[in-house]
Order: structure tokens, then sequence, then C-alpha cells
């Protein structure tokens, strides 16, 4: 029992833990670029191929994404530090809700104060021209910073 519980031990020191690698930026944008590519199939299978065809791609797709939100979490997990904030404060008067896709958010949330400026920090997406990662409570939401009109939430992101 004794050599069984040593060998045990030497192993798990010996092989890496899958979780333990950090998510590179060249591995994020390879998962991006599959996902796109995956996109593309499901596109030309629409447009050349018959509903088998277009099943499959977007099976494949789906796993794409699936496999990129994995790394995604993984990274996460292991770069904990970066997701951990200081202390939410919200507006003076505002309190807390869960913010849903549309609604509109008023001015102060989107304000510089509470605007994510470095979004690659934590492999966010880029926003498109007019939008803003913003975050509010734990939460990280996507706003489009003409009107305030929530277009993503991501909720808990923050620890």
């Amino acid at each position: 029992m004794r050599k069984l519980i040593v060998s045990a031990i030497a192993a798990a020191t010996l092989l890496p833990a899958g979780s333990a690698f950090a998510q590179s930026r060249q591995e994020v944008r390879h998962d991006n670029r599959e996902v796109q590519k995956q996109r593309e199939h499901v596109q030309d299978a629409r447009t050349y191929g018959n509903r088998g065809d277009v099943r499959e791609a977007r099976e494949e797709l789906r796993e794409a994404r699936q496999e990129r939100r994995e790394d995604w979490r993984d990274y996460r997990r292991t770069h904990r530090n970066v997701y951990t904030m200081p202390r939410y404060m919200a507006p003076r008067g505002h309190v807390y809700s869960p913010a849903r896709v549309g609604i509109a958010l008023a001015p102060v949330f989107y304000s510089q104060r509470y605007w994510i400026s470095d979004p690659y920090r934590y492999r966010l997406p880029r926003p498109a021209a007019n939008q803003r990662w913003i975050r509010y409570g734990n939460d990280v939401v996507l706003i489009n910073a003409r009107n305030g009109r929530v277009i993503q939430v991501i909720d808990g992101f923050f620890y």
C-alpha cells in the first residue's frame, strides 16, 4: 500500500495538471480563428451543402465555441488575481440589480470611472465602435456608449 501511495504522489508531481497552464495570446488568437473558420464552414454549408452538411458544420462550430470557453475558464481559474477587483461602489443613489440585454443604464454607470480600459487583460473581445466594456457590480457589461443600452452581460465575471 505504501508503494502505491508513493508512486501516486510521484506521478502527480511528474505529470503536469491541465489547468495549471496559462492560456497564451497565441492560443487565444488560435481559438478565435478556429471559431471564425467554423462560422465560414457553416455559411459555405448553407450555400453549397445539404441539411446534413449544415448540421455537421453547426456541431463543429458549437464544439469550437465550447473549447474557447473552456480555455478561457481555465485561464481565469489559474489567474484568479487578475479577476479579483476592489469592492464595487455603485454611483450615489443607485443600487445594483442584475443587468439584462436590452435595458438602458443611466449615463453615470458608463462614465469613465466604470470603464474596463484594457479588455484584452481579461480576454474580453474587442468592442466595436461606440461600444464599451464596463464593470457593473461583479459583472462585465458591453454597452452602446451612445445610449447606454446593454448589448452583452457576463455575470459573475469578477471574484
